[in-house]
This record gives C-alpha cells, structure tokens and sequence, in this order.
C-alpha cells in the first residue's frame, strides 16, 4: 500500500518553529524588569494611593443590574416617600401640558427611566430629581385652569407688612430710583441668582466631603417645590400689582410684568425681562419668594463648608433681598417666608443626612471616611474601600443616589464590627441607625 506524502501537523510546526522573522520584537517590560522588582514596584505605588479612592470617587457602570441589586438591598424607609410625590406631579404635569403630544412626552418618561436605570447616569439625575421636576411643575402651573384655583390674596401680604415692620418695606426702598441703584439690583436678582447654584455646587465638589452635592440639590430642589406648591394654594399678589391697580380684587387674566426690571431691558436695548416675566406661569406666586429661599440655601451650604466665609454669604443674602424689594417682585414678608422655609430644609437635612466637615481635609479627595448628621449619639459613618474599588451601595436612600455604610462605632475602634457598604461620591446618603 502506498503511503501519502502529504505534510503532517507536526511537519507544519517544526517549519514555522525554524522560520525566523527579519526583524526582531522589542523586549517586554516582564522581560526588563524581573518579577520580584516589579512586585516591589506595585506594593509601592499601591501604598501611596489614599484609601479614599472608592470615596470620592463616580459611578462608570451601565448595567441596569446594579441599580436593581441596590433596590433590591435598600432599606425603605419613611423618607422614601419623596420619590412617590415625585412620580404624582410628574404625572399630572405632563398630563396638564398640552403640548408636546402623547408621543413625545411617552419618550421623555422612558428616556428619564432609562436613565435611572444606568448608574453612570442615575449618580446625578436622582439628586437632582427634585430641581427637573420643580422646573415642569412651575411651567406646568402655567396650564392649571383658573376655575381649578383659589381666590387671590391682594390684601394680605401688605396687611402683614405693616403688622409686622410697621411700614410696607417695598414701596420705601423702591420709590427712588436710579440707574445705578438698578444696575447694582439687577447683578443678584437677574444675573448672579441663576447662576450662583452652579457655581455652588462645583465648589462643593471639589471642598466639600463626598455626599454633600447631592444633598444641596436635593434640598434646592425640594425647597423651590414645596414653594411652588404654597405659591400655587396661597396665591399672593406682588408689590408692582398693587402699584399698577391698587388693592382691587385681582384675576388670572393679570399678565405678570418685570416691575424694575423694565429698566434693565431699556438700559441694554433687548427685551430679555419684559416677556419672561409677562407671559410667567405663577404671576401671582410672591409667597413665598423663591429668590430669597435660593439665596439662602446656599449660603448656608456655603458656611457649613465655610464657616469663616460666613459672613460673605450673609451679605450676598442681604444684597438680593434688598434688590427683590427695590424691584418690587416681594414684600418683606414674602423674604421672610421663602427663608423660613429654607432654614428648616438645612437644618433638617444637616442633622440627619449631611456629612460633616473635617477641619483636617481640604478636598473631597483627602476623606477615608465621613459622618453623619449633628446627633453625638446616633452617628453614622462611611468608609473607603482599601482598594479603591466601591462596593455595592444603597443609592435610593432620602440621601442621595448611593448610600453610605453606618455603625455606632468610631472609625478609630479597629475592633469595631462595621456593617455596611462602601460610599461613592456621587451621591450622599442616609445613615442607617
């Protein structure tokens, strides 16, 4: 039988094996370098990496799966119940609008969905879920018939003015004018109001300990919500109505007007205030002022992480509430309200959910750990993974998007029994007592 001169696999092998290529690869690091240095090398660099790595640092998973694990493992609780309101004016804001139509509006919810199912995304849209949908609820408001809404308080305001301060503030400080005066109004009332909340929260970022952006948010945002409800129930008529029409009964037919303002559009030739404030959907929302809540909201976020600027906050404070009354958009009692309510916001939110500044850390990046709220005796803490990489989190907590590991421990006690996850800096949470 003849045998088959066809080349074997082994023949293959051993004519590849003999092949040399004309040119020559560079050598491997692992070939440079031996093992044993390389390993002295990679316990170095990892012992100079601060154990707060997982702490501050953000969210880059896509996977739905991880959020659902965090629903999964949250423990609910009575403040969770926020996300419930949220889902309701949500719903009757999009339902109330009439335009864009069923369809786009049915893409906006489930692109909102989506985004909440991604953690990449969710770290900064669930903090900030309170201030998108206070934004729909104010444009909303524009559409509530006005057979669905209460009569108009015209008398009230200035009645509890001159309860209270014994002359109406407002008319006092708005009755000279002048283009300096107007220019020096309009800086914090026009300009630096809407810009000021970024502004805060990228400074906080970066100085602040990790958790405490996204309990500003959540608090700017509720605030604004909760005003627009009162606004919306206990509508108030605002100084410039009763200078243009007296104390008579007012209607939803008023369109809004931008007051002092008015000044600021024929002193830059643009009419960037007049059709704003005249085609506004709460004309008559002047309590509580929601300019002199935002101010005050972040100036007390600002001192918690600055105490020694304090006093700057206090006088940006003062500046714009001077500025709304000069304007005649509020009364002295509509800056008092609208301060009230953010008043009890932080020191609610600062004695049960905000991390607590150390004196020995300069930036986000220098905590190991956090604590939580003002109580001495319920304190909760987080903290870092070693590794530097974050571990599961509870991020649907009244906190934040993530949620912090809590212990009745010191972080000192190295015999302490820590249970917990760890905290990601993209979302600020609940201490769990």
């Amino acid at each position: 039988m003849r045998k088959s001169t066809f080349p074997s696999r082994n023949d293959f092998q051993q004519a590849y094996a003999n092949v040399k290529a004309p040119f020559s690869w560079p050598p491997s690091i692992s070939t440079i370098i031996p093992h044993r240095i390389r390993r002295k090398l990679r316990s170095k660099v990892r012992s100079r990496q601060s154990p707060s790595s997982s702490l501050a640092s953000l969210q880059t998973s896509y996977s739905p799966a991880d959020t659902l694990h965090a629903l999964r493992t949250h423990q609910w609780s009575f403040y969770d119940g926020q996300y419930l309101i949220l889902i309701i004016l949500g719903v009757f804001s999009l339902c109330i609008i009439p335009s864009p139509g069923a369809l786009i509006k049915t893409a906006f919810a489930t692109f909102i969905i989506t985004a909440l199912l991604l953690p990449v995304t969710r770290q900064f849209l669930l903090p900030s879920l309170a201030i998108w949908m206070w934004l729909i609820f104010f444009y909303a408001c524009g559409f509530i018939p006005s057979t669905w809404r209460p009569p108009i308080w015209v008398r009230v305001l200035p009645a509890l003015e001159n309860i209270f301060y014994g002359a109406n503030l407002s008319n006092i400080l708005s009755a000279h004018t002048s283009t300096f005066l107007s220019i020096m109004a309009w800086l914090p009332y026009g300009l630096v109001h809407f810009g000021a909340p970024v502004v805060c929260s990228g400074i906080m970022f970066v100085f602040a300990a990790p958790g405490t952006v996204p309990m500003f948010a959540k608090s700017f945002g509720w605030m604004n919500l909760i005003g627009v409800a009162i606004q919306l129930t206990f509508p108030c008529s605002p100084p410039w109505y009763e200078n243009m029409y007296g104390l008579v009964p007012a209607t939803y037919a008023v369109k809004g007007s931008p007051a002092g303002l008015a000044a600021i559009d024929e002193l830059l030739g643009i009419p960037l205030y007049t059709p704003t404030f005249t085609g506004s959907p709460m004309v008559f929302g002047a309590f509580p002022s929601l300019h002199a809540g935002s101010a005050v909201m972040e100036a007390l976020f600002m001192s918690h992480v600055f105490p020694k600027l304090t006093p700057l906050f206090t006088v940006y404070t003062l500046w714009l509430w001077w500025a709304t009354m000069y304007l005649s958009h509020h009364y002295a009692v509509d800056l008092m309200g609208g301060s009230l309510l953010s008043g009890v916001i932080f020191f609610v939110v600062k004695s049960k959910f905000l991390p607590r500044m150390q004196s020995d850390k300069m930036f986000r990046w220098d905590y190991d750990y956090i604590e939580i709220g003002d109580d001495p005796s319920e304190k909760g803490y987080a903290l870092a993974n070693p590794e530097g990489a974050a571990e599961d989190a509870d991020e649907w907590t009244v906190g934040s998007s993530s949620s912090i590991s809590s212990g009745s421990r010191s972080p000192i006690d190295e015999t302490a029994s820590w249970e917990g996850e760890t905290l990601a800096s993209h979302s600020d949470t609940e201490a769990q007592r």
